[in-house]
This record gives structure tokens, sequence and C-alpha cells, in this order.
């Protein structure tokens, strides 16, 4: 079972894990986006710097290579033109693509925004992360 959180759902932040390691395609991350205040959200890396993400009628293709994604729970039809991964930067999707502002909406995040590694949610108890 792939891991995922539920909406409403309190997530334990490994603010640590990015000093000590890069993230990975398929970590779900905690990162600040936008202004005054930024907001915090919580998505799952698809793409590392220097990847082609290209996403046709809802199927996402990395390099070239459809990527299999058994964790999307809502799936959407939506089609985005290819791009490249900024160096530094992560691509990242909701697993509700059907409802989520992500990388789609707002493009790629610097990694400097990471705030770290989704590692538990723990409370209300709706399961592992």
């Amino acid at each position: 079972m792939e891991p995922h959180i539920e909406s409403g759902e309190y997530v334990l932040i490994n603010t640590l894990a990015y000093h000590f390691g890069e993230p990975a395609r398929g970590d779900i991350v905690a990162f600040r986006h936008g202004d005054d205040p930024p907001t915090v959200f919580i998505k799952r890396v698809i793409g590392l710097p220097g990847d082609r993400v290209k996403i046709q009628h809802g199927t996402v293709y990395v390099n070239g290579a459809r990527l299999a994604e058994p964790y999307v729970r809502f799936h959407d039809t939506n089609s985005f033109a290819q791009t490249v991964v900024p160096a530094k930067s992560l691509y990242v999707l909701g697993d509700n693509r059907a409802n989520s502002e992500d990388s789609r909406v707002f493009g790629s995040v610097p990694e400097q925004s990471l705030i770290g590694k989704a590692v538990a949610g723990i409370w209300p108890s709706a399961g592992a992360l």
C-alpha cells in the first residue's frame, strides 16, 4: 500500500531529512509557497532537477516513461505541456489530482522552500502515511 495523507490529518514532518539526504521521487514533502504569510503545502515529489515531466490526459510521464501512480485517489484527464524541472527544484503533485493546487498551477518548487519530509500521519488515526 502506498503512503498517503487524509484530509484534515495532522502530519509529523522530519525537518532534518533533507539536511542529510536529497529528496527522492515519491517522497511526500512539506514546503512553503506564496507570500505574506506563505502557505504550507504537502505534496508528492514527481520530478527531480533535470527531469522532463509531461501530463497527457491525466497520465504523468517522467523522461518519456509513464509513471506508475497507485497512490492517486481522484484522477483527472487534464494535459500539461512538457516542462524541465530546473536545478535545485522539484515538480510536485497532489494525490487528489482532480482538486490539487500543485506544480501544474505554480510551477516547480525551489528546494530552499522545503520544510521537510512527511513521515507519519499522527491524528486523527486514519492509518499509516
